[in-house]
């Protein structure tokens, strides 16, 4: 049992794998790059169709509910049907819808189109980080899945640039086309992406995986690895794919819980200020094109908040990173909050910006590591689909409060109920977390 697995974690960074990698990144930055521009589209189209906020509000969460859905069932399928298949398809159903959304023509149309973006996008992501997972060996796989999700800087600093130099221009129709063909594009590049070999091993296919494997250890000048029957009836597992239910037996408790903490907190503080950073900079007093200059700049900062955790998390290990990065978080949403020059919120947004997004790209790592493989599609989708409900419901929420307290004081209450959700995911991660680094897939989920 587990041949393949004991043979991928002997590897170093092949150059199949770097190729795996960089190909699953560039459509994880296209996505990255469409999401991105939701908060600039939503600005101009609320100035544009003279959209309430709160139906400014729902257009946000339209694409949230969507990816609840996309990452349940994508996680499930991935577990049926391969990691490949769904990587590559659900990029093809985000592709196209983006391209639509700019087409819509009304309100309610564009509503439908982005709850199809976000169903492509949703059960894309999951996926992806967990076919990286499963090809990366032991050493460097949270290493992996971090580069992977840096990916993410990369599409919304160029949906930064779009929205600062395209939309004032163009209009918002512009950027839901210019993000539609790249994503197509990645799609194609993603044929030749191979299926996770530890999937073909459980489910019966373990041929095809010593294949692949042997191709890696010759780039790798690595010996053979002793043969092993590898026919189906030896190498598919008897395990049945978990259900909802399951991941809350006691076996999986503990994992299921903390998942699903850190999901829903990340999803409703993330959602909660990258969506609205450039709405609530024009109410605070700053121009349109303004703020999509400040949102631009901010954006840097996840590069380095990207590779510090990429190289910490193989050093300190996954709940320490987690911790540490959740409560930079906390404390950088409160200073931003409470920000009142120029020079402030540049400083505390970059800081927000660099905590936050080191903490997705741990979240991205350690969420595949918790659940056999048999299950960790599954297990993966529904800690995303669960998290998006924060994410859906952030949009919503954040528009209340700052009605209800009115542009000044309201601005300060949204980041003040920011700064506790993260606190509380950092909480919950120092207690309860368990620590994966430097165990193979296989050790963590038995």
């Amino acid at each position: 049992m587990y041949h393949i697995a004991n043979r991928i974690d002997r590897l170093p960074s092949t150059s199949m794998l770097k190729k795996i990698l960089f190909v699953t990144g560039i459509g994880w930055m296209f996505d990255a790059m469409n999401q991105g521009m939701i908060s600039g589209v939503m600005a101009a189209i609320g100035t544009d169709w003279e959209l309430s906020t709160g139906q400014i509000g729902l257009l946000g969460s339209s694409g949230m509910l969507g990816m609840i859905l996309g990452a349940a069932l994508s996680g499930m399928a991935s577990d049926k049907w391969g990691r490949k298949t769904v990587v590559m398809w659900t990029l093809v159903i985000f592709g196209v819808a983006s391209g639509l959304s700019g087409f819509a023509m009304n309100y309610p149309m564009l509503l439908v189109l982005r709850f199809c973006t976000g169903f492509g996008l949703g059960g894309e992501l999951p996926a992806a980080s967990t076919l990286i997972s499963e090809f990366s060996p032991k050493k460097i796989r949270g290493r992996n899945v971090i580069l992977l999700e840096s990916f993410w800087a990369w599409g919304w600093i160029l949906a930064a640039l779009i929205a600062y130099l395209l939309i004032p221009v163009y209009g918002w129709r512009m950027a839901f086309w210019v993000g539609s063909v790249p994503a197509l594009f990645a799609a194609y590049l993603r044929r030749a992406v191979p299926e996770s070999p530890r999937f073909l091993e459980v489910t019966g296919r373990g041929a095809e995986a010593d294949i692949l494997i042997r191709k890696m250890e010759e780039e790798a000048n690595l010996d053979s690895y002793p043969e092993a029957d590898l026919t189906e009836e030896k190498t598919k597992q008897v395990v049945t794919r978990l259900s909802l239910g399951e991941l809350w037996s006691k076996k999986y408790i503990r994992s299921t819980f903390v998942l699903w903490v850190i999901w829903i907190g990340i999803n409703f503080g993330y959602y909660g200020f990258v969506l609205w950073t450039p709405s609530l900079l024009v109410a605070q007093g700053f121009a349109l094109v303004k703020s999509f200059q400040f949102t631009l700049i901010m954006c840097l900062a996840q590069l380095p908040g990207y590779f510090s955790a990429a190289y910490l998390v193989e050093k300190i290990g996954r709940k320490s990173v987690l911790t540490i990065y959740f409560a930079g978080t906390a404390a950088a949403a409160w200073l931003f909050g409470h920000a009142d020059s120029t020079t402030q919120v540049l400083l505390y947004g970059s800081l927000l910006y660099f905590f936050s997004l080191g903490a997705w790209g741990c979240v991205y790592a350690y969420t595949p590591e918790v659940y056999p493989t048999i299950a960790r599609g599954s297990g993966t989708g529904w800690a995303a689909a669960f998290g998006r409900i924060g994410a859906f419901a952030a949009p919503l929420v954040v528009p209340v409060i700052y009605s209800r307290y009115g542009e000044e004081a309201g601005y300060g209450y949204v980041f003040a109920l920011l700064t506790a959700v993260f606190a509380i995911v950092a909480v919950v991660v120092a207690i309860f977390g368990k620590e994966t680094m430097g165990k193979s897939l296989e050790e963590i989920s038995e």
